[in-house]
């Protein structure tokens, strides 16, 4: 009688830079020695400044553009305006997701490959007419539109490149991040924006794509784009230049249909993406980062979790924020969604000392297993929190 082997959605996980690993001998027991069984690794990434704190050689890397970390065959890109560019820092291989999921296998560690899709500066700049546009007729150079069939098919193109390069016994499962919108909040390079005391429903507002291929899909989806857009910049202008505050809610901005057409877009299109990923990479489990609110905008996609007619083996939702609402954030996922429920927990920015409690606190509402973010980024204080979170029991006697 043979068993299966464990899914991504059975096993707790921590993330990790292939720089991390790279070049340094004992970063894979070091990862294993957590208590984990999987490790998110980075294999198509946004630009970052990153700290190495364990590395024998560097302390800092800076990643200065979006990145694919798996060796390339230029002879595929050529021609296409959207491609991946390799890596210029830390150290120089041709296939630095390779070399460290070498490492990490070694070690009995699952590797679960982490791409990064719509996010990337280096591609909006080249071509900036697919990137987000708000209801000002302004860009986000750092986010491509995934309504555009030219992004569409450079997200798809991307993982279809990796699966080719790394077939499922590498990477079995794939961890999509930015499989939507990114929207206001990114952290631009000097970012001046905080003076302006911006609330959440403003911040949604100005969050709203109505680029060429975003108001052809609201208008599809049954609402006026133009109209929209008055109604989004007569909401921002009031709260910014006369203080009353933006609704918190899209319905009650936009109106009831104009909300409820423009989400139904946005899921569509992140539907028909899964879709396609799943198509060009068989066999591969899809994690996917979501957001159980489907007016979210960023690197967890918004989703009505109970309607989503995508292609996910398991939703990733993040945990970062109050502990309180990251629980309800969690069970409301458990409630809607018809697959498993991975949390995302950040060592990095949670004490040490409540990291175990918080970990427990999201099993007990039904997530299914934990990611850890981030094993390179952490302290070694954090780096104990994690084993100390790993080894202590919930109530369901989980790990």
């Amino acid at each position: 009688m043979t068993t299966e082997p464990p899914g991504s959605a059975d096993l707790n996980g921590a993330f990790a830079y292939t720089w991390d690993l790279v070049g340094d001998p004992a970063a894979a027991e070091r990862i294993a020695a957590l208590g984990v069984g999987a490790v998110v690794l980075q294999a198509a990434y946004h630009s970052v400044r990153a700290m190495t704190p364990f590395h024998p050689v560097h302390r800092t890397v800076h990643a200065t553009h979006a990145a694919a970390y798996f060796a390339l065959d230029e002879r595929r890109w050529s021609g296409s305006r959207l491609r991946p560019v390799a890596p210029g820092w830390a150290v120089d291989t041709p296939d630095r997701f390779g070399t460290a999921a070498a490492a990490l296998r070694a070690q009995g560690l699952r590797v679960e490959a982490w791409l990064v899709l719509t996010h990337s500066s280096a591609a909006g700049s080249r071509a900036p007419e697919l990137t987000v546009r708000n209801a000002y007729d302004e860009r986000y150079g750092y986010a491509l539109c995934p309504a555009q069939p030219e992004v569409a098919k450079y997200a798809v193109e991307l993982v279809s490149a990796f699966a080719e390069r790394h077939d499922v016994t590498t990477a079995p499962a794939l961890m999509l991040e930015a499989c939507g919108w990114l929207g206001f909040e990114h952290g631009s390079h000097h970012e001046k924006t905080a003076g302006a005391d911006l609330g959440r429903g403003c911040r949604d507002l100005l969050s709203v794509c109505l680029c060429p291929a975003c108001r052809k899909g609201v208008e599809a989806a049954g609402a006026d784009p133009g109209a929209l857009a008055h109604a989004v910049r007569r909401a921002v202008d009031a709260e910014m230049r006369d203080g009353v505050p933006a609704p918190g809610t899209l319905a009650e901005a936009l109106g009831d249909g104009a909300a409820k057409a423009l989400l139904r877009h946005r899921q569509s299109v992140i539907e028909e993406l899964t879709h396609r990923i799943a198509a060009v990479a068989p066999g591969r489990e899809l994690l996917l980062m979501a957001d159980g609110d489907p007016q979210a905008t960023g690197p967890d996609s918004g989703l009505d979790l109970g309607r989503f007619d995508g292609r996910a083996t398991a939703v990733v939702v993040k945990c970062w924020d109050d502990e309180d609402r990251s629980v309800a954030r969690v069970k409301e996922a458990v409630r809607d969604s018809q697959r498993p429920v991975i949390a995302n927990v950040s060592v990095v920015d949670e004490h040490p000392a409540r990291l175990a409690a918080r970990v427990a606190r999201l099993r007990d509402a039904g997530a299914r297993a934990v990611r850890y973010y981030h094993a390179g980024l952490a302290s070694p204080a954090r780096l104990r929190a994690l084993r100390t979170a790993e080894t202590t029991p919930t109530t369901e006697g989980a790990a």
